[in-house]
């Protein structure tokens, strides 16, 4: 098996599985901390488009595989081969949840090495932003990438 590289990130977030489920899945929970729209909510086969606030483009996203309130996968890769999020869900006895996320496969050069990095900073600000939408009501990302736009 040839090595690869892997971005990942995790969090615990003090609200149920559930509602966690849900604010990842559809588009009016993510639009509060991610994209500002979607097409549509994430369901199994199904292509979606998702349209980030600081950028003109708009992304293809493909759900891949989907299990109420325990995992999530889907790919944004654009059909590059072995590129694929999956999102884990694991709801703990105090009512909280545990999100883990995994994105892969990258090449072991340093292309690979920047992506892997680049990717595990942007799962990490994703968690961050859903924990202060769903815990206290705040869209971190709201502003935070204006500098990115395009002059």
């Amino acid at each position: 098996m040839e090595n690869t590289l892997t971005a990942k990130a995790s969090i615990q977030i003090q609200k149920p599985v559930h509602e966690v489920f849900e604010a990842i899945v559809q588009p009016e929970g993510m639009s509060k901390y991610f994209i500002e729209h979607s097409t549509g909510p994430l369901a199994m086969g199904k292509t979606v488009t998702w349209k980030f606030p600081e950028f003109e483009d708009t992304f293809p996203v493909t759900a891949k595989h989907i299990e109420l309130d325990r995992y999530i996968s889907f790919d944004w890769s654009g059909g590059v081969e072995g590129m694929l999020v999956e999102i884990h869900l694991q709801s703990l006895a105090d009512g909280s949840t545990v999100v883990r996320i995994v994105e892969g496969s990258m090449n072991p050069d340093e292309e690979g090495i920047k992506q892997a990095i680049g990717q595990s900073e942007g799962w990490a600000n994703f968690l961050a932003c859903l924990k202060a939408s769903l815990e206290y009501g705040i869209n971190l990302r709201k502003g935070a990438f204006d500098f990115m736009r395009p002059e």
